[in-house]
């Protein structure tokens, strides 16, 4: 059964709160810890610095306009998206599209601005991730990684940090079965094509 968006990215957005709110487990005395500071830029390793950052105010706003319809139409997709507002303030809207051919694949690009340090952030969870495998894509750092492996079933999650504060999750779930091996290949192509996009906005 395909896994939905909400629960493939809930542990990993959990955890970048988690770097964000300290967590701690709670006091035998019942006080609640002190807030750990929060990492600086100087903090960042550097194979994590976003060098060329990339402009966020309409990925931010209309996620579904990051990348243009005939890219979607050349990766098989739908080109226009569905944007999605969010449940919870703290978070931005996200975009959804599906394959034309099925509409069981389908792909989701969700910023995460309440991860202040950006991709810096999802790379201090490595601990709780299930899987933890670095990249680049297109010159950007990111790392494919969830608490969850769902790959086998066809669901791949790529985090890029296209600002040094602000990291992109691009979530791929296919339920074709010959596509289902591709699936991190085919969020990588997506990934690769919002940075193109987003360059082009520069």
């Amino acid at each position: 059964m395909r896994t939905s968006r909400t629960v493939q990215l809930t542990g990993a957005i959990l955890g970048a709160l988690c770097v964000l709110t300290a967590c701690s487990p709670k006091t035998d005395s019942g006080d609640k810890p002190s807030a750990a500071p929060s990492p600086t830029s100087a903090d960042v390793a550097a194979n994590l610095k976003v060098s060329a950052p990339l402009p966020t105010g309409g990925l931010l706003s209309n996620p579904c306009a990051v990348i243009a319809p005939s890219q979607f139409d050349a990766l098989n997709f739908a080109g226009a998206g569905t944007k999605r507002e969010p449940a919870n303030g703290s978070l931005a809207a996200d975009c959804k599209w599906a394959s034309k051919s099925n509409d069981g694949n389908i792909v989701f690009i969700s910023p995460l601005p309440v991860n202040k340090n950006g991709i810096s952030d999802i790379y201090s969870q490595k601990a709780q991730a299930a899987y933890f495998e670095p990249a680049t894509i297109a010159g950007y750092p990111g790392v494919f990684t969830d608490v969850h492996d769902g790959r086998p079933s066809g669901n791949c999650s790529l985090w890029v940090g296209v600002t040094d504060q602000l990291a992109v999750s691009v979530n791929a779930q296919i339920s074709s079965d010959d596509a289902k091996s591709n699936t991190c290949a085919i969020a990588q192509n997506v990934a690769e094509a919002m940075i193109k996009h987003l360059k082009g906005a520069a």
